[in-house]
């Protein structure tokens, strides 16, 4: 084998049969950055979160501590709840050493060992205060162990803190109703402990999850607005991609003939990934020539894929300057991003040219029209309004209780350029 046949191999693999999930080629920096960005502990800057989550424990488990010491003399055997204690706190301080000497990783022997930490935690716990009768009153490290668990918060999958969590509240309910004879005066102290320990990981999981989506949001928004300055035709971001690793194999072939590391005639082999290589580019080029930016910018973006259909059949959206693109984008994205809103969708209808411009005119006027569903007139934003009027001049009306807009925009005449 030739020094050119494996790292064009190489390439071409990459290009051409290796893609994740989202479609995107797995040796691209797109697919690159996609990979590092969805290991864990390393998404989205959660990390932050977690170590707010963590002192928020390590807080809540000082304040337990002294719960533990007011009630000390109550104990019949003070020793399984000592342990219990200890027990935690080394959970929590080996879970911190670990996460801070191997980075913001949280592999399943440790999260299974913390776990285990928990369990014995729970149970020294419920040893120590059953002949008192009350847990509600008496509990302490088994209801900070639900605290804990907010140390795994963003290094662990939702599904097994959600589990786990659940696990502890049916143990501490099951606890309480065989344990405690409920009387009117103690069933809020039941109540409450159960709450405690519950409640701050299914909170912590809703606000990483909102967050995590958020910012989500604002990525896809970022790069589908560089679509903006695109040509009238051009490839995607996807496509973009793609040419630039083509055009690294083209360029690797033609050298190794030119410098002779590659004989003439090609072998079989070679001459197959030479012409996958030209059908790739042509394929490319042709799509070059019948997608607009606004076709781009629809199709590679999660949100707007899922929720905004195209009809442009004259390819007309690439005649739009860039603060028209600006203001269309910016309006689609705020109709259909609302999550308050039922599943809002959008269908943009561009063109045809109907009126014929005079001879010489520098400007044609592209109709365009804007059809949602779940979006009702009187909750649309002002923001809307003003990223429309970037459009043209536009009239709004409803159609089946939703949104409709005409928009009259005014373009450069392309017989003109």
């Amino acid at each position: 084998m030739t020094d050119f046949a494996r790292p064009e191999e190489n390439t071409l693999g990459v290009i051409l049969g290796k893609r994740n999930r989202a479609g995107v080629p797995a040796g691209s920096t797109a697919g690159r950055a996609m990979r590092q960005a969805s290991a864990r502990g390393a998404s989205l800057g959660t990390g932050y979160l977690g170590i707010g989550a963590s002192v928020l424990a390590a807080l809540q488990g000082v304040y337990g501590l002294g719960m533990f010491v007011s009630h000390a003399g109550d104990y019949p055997d003070i020793v399984p709840a000592l342990a219990a204690w200890v027990v935690y706190a080394l959970a929590l301080s080996g879970v911190a050493a670990t996460i801070s000497t191997r980075g913001e990783q949280m592999p399943d022997w440790l999260f299974g060992t913390f776990l285990l930490a928990l369990a014995g935690v729970v149970a020294l716990d419920l040893i120590a205060i059953w002949p008192l009768h009350d847990v509600g009153r008496y509990s302490t490290a088994a209801a900070s162990a639900g605290f804990g668990l907010l140390a795994a918060l963003t290094l662990r999958r939702r599904r097994e803190l959600f589990a786990a969590v659940s696990a502890l509240g049916i143990v501490l309910v099951v606890a309480v109703l065989l344990n405690t004879k409920l009387t009117p005066a103690n069933i809020p102290a039941q109540i409450l402990v159960v709450t405690i320990a519950v409640m701050p990981v299914l909170f912590g999981l809703s606000i990483v999850r909102r967050f995590r989506r958020i910012v989500q949001l604002e990525l896809d928004r970022v790069l589908v607005q560089s679509t903006v300055s695109a040509p009238r035709f051009a490839v995607g971001m996807l496509a973009s991609e793609e040419l630039a690793r083509l055009d690294l194999a083209a360029e690797e072939l033609l050298e190794s003939v030119a410098t002779g590391r590659t004989k003439l005639p090609l072998s079989p082999k070679t001459a197959s990934t030479a012409a996958s290589l030209a059908t790739e580019l042509r394929l490319h080029l042709i799509e070059g020539r019948r997608e607009t930016w606004l076709y781009h910018a629809i199709t590679e973006s999660e949100q707007l894929g899922r929720s905004v259909t195209l009809a442009d059949r004259g390819s007309l959206a690439g005649l739009l300057g860039p603060q028209q693109r600006d203001g269309l984008l910016a309006a689609v994205w705020l109709l259909v991003s609302d999550q308050s809103k039922a599943s809002p969708t959008a269908q943009l209808s561009i063109g045809p040219v109907t009126a014929i411009p005079n001879p010489g005119s520098k400007t044609i006027t592209v109709p365009l029209v804007i059809m949602t569903t779940a979006v009702p007139r009187n909750r649309v934003d002002p923001a809307i309004w003003d990223a429309i009027g970037k459009v043209g001049r536009f009239l709004d009306s409803t159609q089946n209780s939703s949104l409709r807009v005409e928009i009259e925009c005014v373009v450069t005449n392309p017989a003109d350029q």
